[in-house]
C-alpha cells in the first residue's frame, strides 16, 4: 500500500535549530514511524521530488536520507516503482538531544564517542547554544520533539546562576545527563560525567613541576567572559602558591608582552596561534626561552613546533561513559580522567 502524503509528512520532524544534518533527521523520523507502526513493510514512500517539495529541503537531502536507510536495510527501491519500507520492526534506540555550549575539536571527540557507544539505532539531535543561557532556554522552549534524554554541557559566559532553575523547569531530572560540569543547587537524581577542574589542573601541573622550575613566572591565559569554569583559576593559584612560584592571570593575550623566562598556560584554543605568533615575532625559542602548556589534547598539537605540552580531559572516555550511564539507567556521577602530556614546549 501507499502511505498517504498527509500521514507521511505529519510523522516527519525536522528542526532548523538542530545541528544534526537534515537528511539524518528525515531518516530518523522514518525509523521512528516504523517503530510506532505508522509505516509497515511494503508501504510505498513518497518520491524524492515530493519530499523535496513538501519539506522544502534539497533533493540531495532526500536522496541522502533514502540512501542511508537503504544501507541500513530499512527501505528498498524498485526501478520505476519507487521506494518501499523493507521491515515491520526495528530495534529502536532512545531519542537524545545533545546540547553543546560550542563546537570544538574536543567536543566532537566526545560526541563521536557517545554516538558510537549508543549504537546506530539511537536518534541523536545535536544543538549548539553558544554558551548563552537565554538561547538554551529558547531551544528548550521550542523543541518540537519529545526526547528520552537530554545531554548537556552546562558552560555559560554569563548568568550561570540561572542554569539550575532553567534546566530543572524544562527537563525532568530522570531525563537529564550533565557532561563536563556539575551544577550547584540542581535538584533531583540524574547521571553526570564531570571534570574536577580545580583538582585537575593542580594535579597535572604537579606532575610537571621539575620542568616548570626553570621558569621565573607562570601565567594562566584566561580571557574575560570565558565560559571555562573559574575553578581552573583556583587550582592554578593553589599550585603556584604551594611551590612559591611567581604567577599571574592574563585576561587579554593581545595586550600581553611576551617575556623570556615565562611559561604560559593557554585555556582557549584560538589563543594558541596568537601566542605562537607573538613568540616567533620576538625570535624566542619555545621550550627554552618561553614555555607553553595548552588545554585539551588534539592530534595536531604533537606536531606543532616540535610538539606542544597539553593538559587534557580524556574526551573519548567522557562520551563513552555518558552512553553507558544511559544504557545502564544509572544515576551515578563519574569523574573523568585528566592528565598531562609533557612534550618539548616546556
Amino acid at each position: 500500500m501507499t502511505v498517504s502524503i498527509t500521514e507521511f509528512f505529519d510523522s516527519i520532524e525536522i528542526s532548523d535549530l538542530s545541528a544534526t544534518p537534515k537528511y539524518k533527521q528525515l531518516a530518523d523520523s522514518i525509523i521512528n514511524g516504523i517503530h510506532h507502526k505508522i509505516f509497515k513493510k511494503g508501504d510505498v514512500l513518497p518520491s524524492i521530488n515530493e519530499i523535496s517539495s513538501f519539506l522544502e529541503v534539497s533533493r540531495d537531502t532526500a536522496e541522502k536520507a533514502y540512501k542511508y536507510l537503504k544501507n541500513k536495510g530499512v527501505i528498498y527501491s524498485a526501478p520505476g516503482k519507487g521506494f518501499f519500507i523493507a521491515v515491520n520492526e526495528l530495534k529502536q534506540g532512545p531519542r537524545i538531544a545533545v546540547l553543546l555550549n560550542k563546537l570544538s575539536e574536543h567536543k566532537k571527540i566526545v560526541y563521536d564517542a557517545f554516538a558510537s557507544e549508543m549504537g546506530e539505532w539511537s536518534a541523536l539531535d545535536l544543538f549548539v547554544y553558544n554558551s548563552d543561557i537565554s538561547y538554551l532556554k529558547s531551544l528548550l522552549l521550542n523543541f518540537t520533539k519529545t526526547y528520552d534524554h537530554y545531554v548537556i554541557f552546562p558552560h555559560f559566559k554569563e548568568e550561570a546562576d540561572q542554569a539550575a532553575e532553567i534546566i530543572s523547569r524544562y527537563i525532568p531530572s530522570e531525563k537529564l545527563l550533565l557532561l563536563s560540569k556539575l551544577i550547584p543547587d540542581l535538584e533531583g537524581e540524574f547521571p553526570a560525567v564531570f571534570e574536577n577542574h580545580e583538582n585537575d589542573i593542580y594535579t597535572a601541573l604537579n606532575k610537571a613541576i621539575e620542568h616548570l622550575k626553570k621558569y621565573e613566572t607562570i601565567k594562566l591565559v584566561f580571557p574575560v567572559h570565558s565560559d571555562y569554569p573559574k575553578a581552573i583559576i583556583k587550582g592554578f593559584y593553589k599550585f603556584c602558591q604551594e611551590h612559591g612560584i611567581d604567577h599571574t592571570l592574563v585576561s587579554n593575550l593581545k595586550q600581553e608582552k611576551i617575556k623570556s623566562g615565562t611559561c604560559y598556560i593557554n585555556i582557549v584554543e584560538r589563543d594558541l596561534a596568537l601566542m605562537l605568533e607573538k613568540i616567533l615575532a620576538q625570535k624566542l625559542e619555545v621550550g627554552k626561552d618561553v614555555g607553553i602548556i595548552s588545554y585539551n589534547e588534539t592530534p595536531l598539537k604533537k606536531f606543532i613546533l616540535n610538539s606542544i605540552t597539553t593538559i587534557s580531559t580524556n574526551f573519548e572516555y567522557m562520551g563513552k561513559a555518558a552512553a553507558q550511564l544511559i544504557k545502564n539507567k544509572s544515576k551515578e556521577h563519574v569523574e573523568v580522567p585528566f592528565d598531562i602530556i609533557i612534550r618539548a614546549s616546556i
